[in-house]
C-alpha cells in the first residue's frame, strides 16, 4: 500500500480546473520531485497536498488516513519555501524550535532536537544568529532544519534553490540528496530546474496543464519519454524534434510508417558533426558552446530544421562553417503529428 495516496485530486479556481484528476502512489522513503513549465499545476499540487489550498475533489491519504480535510497542522507534514520565511527578529534557534514550542514539547526535547538538526545542517555555530546575518544558502538551511526538528512523515520542497546562485545551488542540491538519505525521509519537491529533477529524484513526475504526463526514474523518462512534450522537456540541453519533412528523403524512409507527416527526436549526444558532404544532411554551424568537458554545436540545415549536437571532444568550427550531420537513427524517437511516440518497425 502506498504511504502517500492521491485520488482524483481536483483544483478549481472560479470556472478554471487547476488540477484535472491527479492519482499518485508515493512510497514510503521516496524522494519525488513534480517538474513540468510555469503554470502546469506543480506547486499548486503541492500545496494542496500541504493543506494549503482546499481540495475540491478526491481524497488524500497518508498512512492509511485520510487526511484530505485536515487542516495543515494536522497533517504531519513539513514545508520548505522558496522565500525562507524565517522570522527576522528571531535568533537561529528560535526559529528553528517554534513550532515545538508552540506545541509545548519539552524544553529539553526541544533543545536535543535543534542541536542534532543543527549539527547535520552545519548549523550549530550559527544558532545565536539572526537571518540577517546569515547568508542565503544559509537561511535555506536554517528553513529545512526548521522542517526536520518536527520530524514529519513527509517534507514539502518548493523550489527551495531558486534564490540562490549557481554555486550556491549546487551545493544545497548535494546537501538535500545526502540529507534525503540519512533521514530516509519521504520528500516531495518542486522545481523548474532540470538538473535538480534528473539528480535528486527517485522518480520525476511530469505535470502539463493539470495533469500527468509521465511518471518515471529520471533515466526512464529520459530513455523512453511517453510523448514529445516529455521529451523536449526532460533533458538539457532539449531532444531535437524536427518534422520529418525538413530532412533529406533517405532520412524520412528511415521513419515508422505511424511517423509520416509527423518528427524525428534525437538526443544531442546522437547527432554528430561530420566534414561538409559526409552525410546526406549538410548544414551550416549557427554557435558553437565550448564548456571545457563538453561541446555544443547548434546547426541549420537549409530545409529549415535546427540541430544542436553534444560532444566531448573540442572543435575549431566557427559560426558560418558548412558541415553535414550525422544522424544516428537507431537511437531515434519518432513521434506522429499528434506528439504521441510511434514504435519503430519490428519492434
Amino acid at each position: 500500500m502506498a504511504y502517500l495516496q492521491l485520488r482524483g485530486i481536483e483544483k478549481f479556481f472560479g470556472e478554471h480546473r487547476a488540477i484535472k484528476g491527479i492519482d499518485l502512489s508515493i512510497q514510503q522513503g521516496e524522494f519525488i520531485v513534480f517538474v513540468g513549465p510555469s503554470g502546469c499545476g506543480k506547486s499548486t499540487l503541492l500545496r494542496l497536498i500541504a493543506g494549503l489550498e482546499q481540495i475540491d475533489g478526491g481524497t488524500l491519504m497518508l498512512d492509511g488516513r485520510d487526511i484530505t480535510d485536515q487542516p495543515s497542522s494536522k497533517r504531519d507534514l513539513a514545508m520548505v519555501f522558496q522565500s525562507y520565511a524565517l522570522y527576522p527578529h528571531m535568533s537561529v534557534y528560535e526559529n528553528m524550535s517554534f513550532a515545538l514550542k508552540l506545541a509545548k514539547v519539552d524544553p529539553a526535547i526541544v533543545r536535543e532536537k535543534v542541536e542534532r538538526a543543527a549539527a547535520i545542517l552545519n548549523l550549530t555555530t550559527y544558532l545565536e544568529r539572526t537571518p540577517k546575518d546569515l547568508s542565503g544558502g544559509q537561511r535555506q538551511r536554517v528553513a529545512i532544519g526548521r522542517a526536520i526538528v518536527r520530524a514529519p512523515k513527509v517534507f514539502l520542497f518548493d523550489e527551495p534553490l531558486s534564490n540562490l546562485d549557481a554555486a550556491l545551488r549546487g551545493q544545497t542540491r548535494v546537501e538535500i540528496a545526502k540529507l534525503h538519505r540519512d533521514l530516509g525521509a519521504t520528500t516531495i519537491y518542486v522545481t523548474h530546474d532540470q538538473v535538480e529533477a534528473m539528480t535528486l529524484a527517485d522518480r520525476v513526475v511530469v505535470l502539463r496543464d493539470g495533469l500527468i504526463e509521465q511518471v518515471g526514474t529520471p533515466l526512464e523518462l529520459y530513455d523512453r519519454p511517453a510523448n514529445q512534450f516529455v521529451a523536449q522537456f526532460i533533458g538539457t540541453p532539449q531532444m531535437n524534434v524536427v518534422p520529418l519533412q525538413k530532412l533529406p528523403a533517405p532520412v524520412q524512409q528511415q521513419a515508422p510508417a505511424g511517423a509520416a507527416g509527423g518528427c524525428i527526436g534525437l538526443r544531442p549526444e546522437n547527432v554528430a558533426v561530420r566534414g561538409t558532404g559526409a552525410t546526406p544532411v549538410g548544414g551550416q554551424v549557427d554557435l558553437v558552446e565550448a564548456l571545457g568537458a563538453e561541446t555544443l554545436i547548434y546547426v541549420s540545415t537549409p530545409g529549415g530544421a535546427q540541430f544542436v549536437s553534444r560532444q566531448n571532444e573540442r572543435t575549431g568550427l566557427r559560426a558560418g562553417d558548412a558541415v553535414s550531420l550525422d544522424i544516428d537513427a537507431s537511437q531515434a524517437h519518432w513521434f506522429d503529428q499528434a506528439g504521441r511516440v510511434v514504435a519503430e518497425q519490428g519492434a
